[in-house]
């Protein structure tokens, strides 16, 4: 009744008032009489029209704007991707995306889509917009850099910073002599252009490095820790000189620069010891997200855009004030943490994306036409790495660094990225590089970012110790290792449960180790210390209630499924476990019949054994990750369709081959570590027709006799399957399952 009227009344509301508005428009046509309505004249069809008015619609800034944002936004991506998974920063592919729409290569080979996509006159939009995402992008770094790790290791940090900023400027000033006369702009003075190359000869990318540095594993290290310090100072002093060097640039002479120069010294001064306490006293305040309202937020929001328009009015440009108002935020890490979760993804996704490509758009490699200017590209390629990587390492090695250390900062401090493009760009907005000279110091932008990798893997190989060490881990073989891989925690709490399922009664001769890698993009270098401790909060908590030790291990990763597969197989482990992405049993025949708890699929190395490893999958519904893990490990692996696993007194194991002795040994471990009741479904008659699997469960049954079920029945009942904590089922006989009566075998009987 109450839906007959609802209806009613919405039918008798929408047609009453309909009639209504038809009725008022009638009227109103006729006070249109004596006013000389004139109606334009319509020009062909009405799709003729439809089509033109579209076509307009297409070309409006807007539309033209957003259309823009897509394509970027999508192709950078997609360059990302590929960087990553080839182990190189997704900046590289990011600032490749840009040379790719650019003129380069669309403007080239596609000259009428990159005119329609990228017309000059839309050009002016991109480039505000790509400042703003600039401006949020180094509000992040001010953020990011830890004040008190400077502290802790000034002394070395100043020396190798310094050196790797003094060593390659004088270099680029003496690379600046040698080209000036030939590839500088007419009307720029030397001091300009020689200040503008010294100074991207010596920038350093401080998010690279950072990233570069959790990438490997090494940011807890004593190297790690001083590669980070040297690149924040290194950070602070270059872009200090480089707002003195906007400031010359921009005044003409020295002289003049001193007044911007003061002027900039107050604003600093200002900053520090009027705003900072400021801003601390609001930040202890409002640490957490539940008290961060929007009016705080628009204080600190009004802070970045005052003082970038303050520092922009100065003279030394709008992204050092946004550095400084980053810098000056309350250190409270919780504080910086939400905010930086705020501004991010905004800046890093959808804005920063634009201003890569801006800058690919300015890049024409097509303007290198004469071997001389490739001459001169590479000279400024060699001048760059000498400078910079074998400047700070010969700092390094000065302050005290073996020479495998010292190399290795000279290679991380080598990297430039994005902060190199930031610099090329402002000389380009001043007029003090030619289009040409701006497209070879982005080509050595990405050769420096490019060779960070590979570079360090060399250094790796070169000082790999000679002398054959045994891993502890090798002196400890009577231990039984597993390593636990979890993405979500509640799903890592089941998985160290069925670890300590199979464990807990070992004493000693177990090793759990836990790890969890999370993806490079999702990590900033402030945050990842207290994202490790909250990653790991409830798994040390469920490890303590379970009175299972456990080792942790975090790292950031370019390629997860790449390193946990890595990881397990150098690790000398016994096991692997990981959890699943989706359901690998959903819209199959076994999901339709296993509406019970916990699957555990262990392949015990089947997948090195299998042949024609492509198809393996064919008739499976596992998640890409769980395929790749699967395909690519050398160790046992058991993946966990967990739903709401808590225990393993009950468990159920079908057994279909005779190659599944692995299965009884799993069982074997269950029932001395956790007094399980183990059923095994004798399902095709293999234990029957194996004396080895025939001797197995008879070894079970003399020792506990309790614990051990076979059963020889052809139809298994469903409330059967749902009395079991867990099945145990191997890889091969769960895609066999996969296909209708493949044994011969019903698992169930319908009701």
């Amino acid at each position: 009744m109450k839906r007959f009227k609802n209806t009613f009344f919405y039918v008798t509301v929408i047609g009453g008032f309909s009639v209504l508005i038809y009725w008022i428009i009638l009227s109103g046509v006729k006070l249109e009489q004596g006013r000389n309505i004139v109606i334009p004249a319509t020009k062909g069809s009405h799709w003729q029209n439809f089509v033109n008015s579209l076509v307009k619609n297409l070309g409006h800034p807007l539309a033209l704007l957003l259309a823009q944002i897509i394509t970027i936004i999508l192709v950078a991506r997609l360059f990302g991707w590929i960087c990553a998974k080839i182990g190189q920063p997704s900046v590289i592919g990011e600032i490749l995306a840009g040379i790719v729409l650019g003129p380069s290569l669309a403007g080239l080979y596609f000259p009428e889509f990159s005119a329609a996509l990228f017309p000059v006159k839309s050009l002016g939009n991109l480039q505000f917009l790509s400042q703003i995402g600039l401006i949020l992008f180094m509000f992040i770094i001010g953020m990011e850099l830890d004040l008190k790790v400077l502290k802790n290791r000034v002394h070395e940090a100043v020396v190798i910073s310094h050196a790797s900023i003094i060593i390659p400027f004088a270099l680029g000033m003496g690379l600046a002599y040698f080209i000036y006369q030939s590839v500088a702009p007419q009307g720029v003075q030397f001091l300009s252009f020689g200040l503008f190359t010294g100074i991207a000869m010596s920038i350093t990318a401080f998010p690279v490095l950072a990233r570069i540095v959790q990438e490997r594993g090494i940011n807890k290290t004593r190297l790690g820790t001083i590669a980070i310090t040297c690149a924040a100072a290194d950070d602070i002093t270059g872009w200090c000189i480089l707002a003195a060097v906007i400031a010359i640039a921009k005044a003409g002479s020295f002289v003049s620069a001193l007044y911007t120069i003061a002027m900039a010294a107050v604003y600093v001064l200002l900053m520090i010891k009027i705003l900072r306490p400021f801003l601390k006293r609001v930040g202890d305040l409002h640490n957490t997200r539940e008290n961060l309202s929007k009016p705080i937020v628009a204080i600190f929001f009004i802070t970045l855009i005052i003082s970038s328009y303050t520092t922009e009015v100065i003279g030394i440009h709008a992204l050092f004030g946004a550095f400084m108002a980053g810098a000056i935020m309350p250190a409270n890490v919780k504080f910086r943490n939400i905010f930086i979760e705020k501004v991010e993804d905004v800046a890093l996704v959808l804005l920063l994306p634009l201003f890569f490509v801006f800058t690919g758009l300015r890049t024409q490699i097509g303007l290198l036409n004469d071997p001389y200017l490739w001459k001169i590209t590479g000279l400024i390629i060699l001048v760059a790495v000498t400078g910079k990587f074998i400047g700070s390492a010969l700092a390094a090695k000065f302050v005290g660094q073996n020479w495998k250390d010292s190399l290795t900062i000279g290679a991380l401090m080598n990297t430039r990225g994005l902060m190199e493009l930031i610099v090329l760009n402002i000389a380009y907005d001043l007029g003090i590089l030619t289009p040409q000279v701006f497209t070879m110091m982005v080509i050595m932008a990405l050769v420096t970012t490019f060779m960070t990798g590979p570079a360090l893997d060399f250094i790796n190989w070169a000082f790999k110790s000679k002398t054959i060490q045994v891993p502890q881990e090798l002196s400890q073989i009577s231990k039984y290792k597993i390593l636990v891989s979890f993405g979500n925690p509640e799903r890592g709490k089941s998985l160290l449960r069925l670890a300590n399922g199979l464990t807990k009664n070992m004493n000693g001769n177990v090793s759990v180790t836990v790890m969890h890698l999370t993806p490079t993009n999702d990590l900033n270098y402030y945050n990842a210390e207290q994202y490790e401790t909250e990653s790991f909060s409830q798994i040390i908590e469920e490890s303590q209630n379970l009175n299972q030790k456990i080792t942790t291990l975090f790292k950031a990763s370019n390629d997860i499924d790449t390193d946990i597969t890595e990881v397990a197989n150098k690790g000398y482990y016994d096991l692997l476990l990981v959890g699943v992405g989706q359901s690998i049993f959903e819209g199959s025949l076994l999901g339709k019949i296993l509406g019970f708890t916990t699957k555990l699929i262990n392949p015990e190395k089947l997948i090195n054994q299998v042949t024609g490893k492509e198809n393996l999958f064919e008739h499976s519904s596992f998640d890409e990750r769980t395929h790749l893990i699967l395909n690519k490990s050398k160790i046992s692996v058991g993946v966990l369709l967990d739903k709401g696993f808590q225990k393993c007194d009950r468990i159920f194991i079908p057994i279909f081959s005779e190659d599944e002795i692995s299965l009884i040994k799993f069982a074997q471990k269950f029932i001395k570590n956790s007094s399980s009741q183990v059923t095994v479904l004798d399902a095709v008659g293999s234990i029957k027709n194996n004396a080895t699997l025939k001797e197995l469960i008879r070894a079970i049954e003399q020792s506990a006799p309790n614990h051990i079920n076979l059963m020889n029945e052809r139809l298994i009942e469903k409330d059967f399957l749902r009395q079991n904590d867990l099945m145990l089922i191997s890889l091969t006989s769960w895609k066999n399952l996969l296909i209708p009566k493949a044994f011969g075998f019903q698992i169930f009987r319908l009701h």
